[in-house]
């Protein structure tokens, strides 16, 4: 619902106007409505709003509540503030706004710094404790809304994309060997606190962070994902229930909780297309939906309106179906790249990008089908990785995942960005965190606390708050995830994936739209690269800022730009996109 953005400067030196107001430019498009500092000598705190609920002047921020001697910028929504509130009521705390803000303050003043356990929604926030001089942040468990932020012996600054942080001078932007290694085996993920700068870093999703005025830093984590089944038996048709009734709660939640109409990112999958009979069945009236679709390349078909416009019939939605041509994609590629807080290889990013700059027209909010394919082993991977006998759990999921083995990196990059397999060991960590009874529960904890958060969650939030718009995430309702997490594999990999979801859909949802195979946000121009999209890739590669930084080594490059359909990766992403995406984004954001 914004943007936020501060600085602390530990050596007490007074915080420049100007500075801040640099740094709030760059977040003016997540929050259009609204910009205000808050500047107390070498503290600063900056908020551009996107007005969702109190839509008046009393939940603007920085929001300061003199009484108990706090000062908040958040960016997010609460869906449980109101019983909260009821609940601090009851403790005598008196409020002078009806939004979510104050919630926030009044529980950190009454609960401390576990006050974020009590908190539902999505979520990055940052208090200033005027007496403490500390400054408390905090990241939602699934890193939905992002927090940024750069640390020096003298300074902490924080905002919610890199760009806003890099209108600072001293901030460092070498590139991170390790964070690299992780960009291009991941498909994109770099897993926080790492970013491909060295001098910025990111909150962990389910983390707080205290800052003092000496410049230390406490970390502590809020939430842990356990994957282990219950003590007690249930039945297929009782975890039907239990998971339709979290979501059907997740859902109502994301409607009831805003004071603008709320609408839906249709794709023509099985997940937002339940989103849409849950809303249907929950009343809402003339409920609005959204598709978009690309052009064909060759047999790979650049939309899916064949299967949302099953759902749009059904439930006689308000429906936007947005066509883009190929040569409006690559014009417009430019500036949803500068938009980009890191680079992002899938390609839907800028899908989302063009959608959201449509759907914006008509509402501020959206609700989104991503997370369903984490939570509930929709992809074709997971039941391969399942079935693999291999007694290494590392090898047994990068041969279907990893996007390159770590001698391809080595052969791709130049030599001063070589180093240990970073990756590897980074998924044996993750794999031996413990409560996980079954390895693919091993897997899909991993995807859903990590690898989601910087795939899909961060391209979806940052490619609609580009454009002032919300989307929310019911499949990623944390209740929700918990539950699903308890249940045994067969529910989630049964039936070509997703077989609770199915068993709830059926009847809910267009028969052809549950049957259909898996689907992947079309845009066939940025996988099976071809002429101009070819073109630009080769002008970007061979441009002088690209020789200059000479990331890659040129031999892999020539070859990916002589044949780019034949080198793809394991889950189908174009080798080529990749390398040249990160040099573009590195030429729009960081030159």
């Amino acid at each position: 619902m914004c943007g936020i953005c501060g600085i602390y400067n530990f050596d007490q030196t007074l915080v420049e106007q100007q500075q801040l107001e640099k740094m709030m430019q760059k977040l003016e498009r997540r929050g259009p409505d609204f910009g205000k500092q808050y500047l107390e000598n070498n503290l600063g705190l900056g908020h551009r709003r996107l007005a969702i609920i109190d839509l008046s002047s009393r939940s603007h921020q920085p929001m300061i509540d003199t009484a108990l001697g706090l000062t908040i910028v958040f960016n997010g929504t609460i869906y449980n503030y109101k019983e909260l509130r009821e609940e601090l009521k009851q403790k005598n705390y008196q409020f002078f706004s009806d939004g979510d803000t104050e919630v926030i303050i009044k529980a950190y003043h009454a609960w401390g710094e576990t006050c974020v356990q009590r908190l539902h929604g999505m979520f990055a926030f940052a208090i200033w404790d005027h007496k403490s001089k500390q400054i408390y942040t905090a990241r939602d468990r699934f890193g939905i809304k992002p927090f940024y932020y750069s640390l020096t012996a003298k300074r902490f600054a924080f905002a919610s994309n890199i760009q806003s942080l890099l209108t600072m001078q001293d901030v460092d932007k070498t590139l991170s060997s390790e964070a690299l290694h992780h960009l291009f085996t991941l498909h994109a993920v770099v897993p926080a606190p790492l970013t491909v700068l060295k001098g910025i870093k990111k909150l962990k999703p389910g983390h707080y962070q205290i800052i003092n005025a000496q410049g230390q830093v406490t970390e502590k984590q809020y939430w842990r994902l356990q994957a282990t089944r219950p003590a007690e038996s249930i039945s297929d048709d009782e975890w039907q229930e239990r998971i339709l009734a979290r979501l059907r709660h997740a859902v109502k939640k994301r409607l009831e909780i805003a004071d603008v109409p709320v609408g839906v990112l249709l794709s023509g999958g099985l997940d937002s297309s339940l989103l849409v009979a849950l809303l249907a069945e929950a009343g809402v009236k003339d409920l609005r939906t959204f598709s978009i679709g690309f052009a064909d390349i060759g047999e790979e078909k650049g939309s899916e309106f064949e299967f949302s416009d099953q759902v749009v019939t059904r439930y006689q939605t308000q429906h936007r179906k947005l066509f883009v041509d190929n040569n409006d994609v690559l014009k417009r590629l430019p500036e949803a790249v500068e938009n980009m807080a890191e680079p992002m290889f899938g390609q839907d990013a800028v899908a989302f990008y063009l959608l959201a700059e449509q759907v914006c027209k008509e509402v501020k909010v959206v609700q989104s089908g991503q997370g369903a394919d984490e939570v509930f082993g929709g992809y074709f991977w997971y039941p391969i990785m399942a079935q693999d006998q291999s007694k290494d759990d590392v090898e047994r999921f990068a041969k279907y995942y990893f996007d390159r083995d770590h001698n391809e990196y080595l052969q791709m990059m130049d030599k001063r960005f070589h180093g240990r397999d970073y990756t590897s060991a980074f998924t044996r960590e993750v794999m031996e965190w413990p409560d996980a009874d079954e390895y693919i529960d091993k897997v899909l904890r991993f995807d859903v606390t990590t690898l989601i958060v910087d795939d899909p969650v961060k391209r979806v939030d940052n490619m609609t708050m580009a454009w002032g718009l919300e989307a929310r995430v019911p499949f990623l309702d944390h209740l929700l995830v918990e539950e699903a997490a308890k249940m045994p594999p067969h529910l989630k990999l049964g039936d070509g994936g997703k077989s609770i979801l199915k068993r709830i859909s059926r009847g809910r949802v267009p028969d052809a739209v549950i049957d259909r195979p898996k689907g992947y946000f079309p845009m066939p121009a940025l996988k099976y690269v071809q002429g101009e999209f070819l073109e630009f890739m080769r002008s970007v590669l061979n441009s002088e800022a690209s020789r200059q930084r000479a990331l890659f080594n040129p031999s892999y490059v020539d070859k990916l730009l002589k044949d780019p359909e034949k080198y793809h990766t394991r889950i189908q992403g174009s080798k080529l996109w990749h390398i040249t995406l990160l040099e573009y984004w590195l030429e729009k954001n960081v030159d």
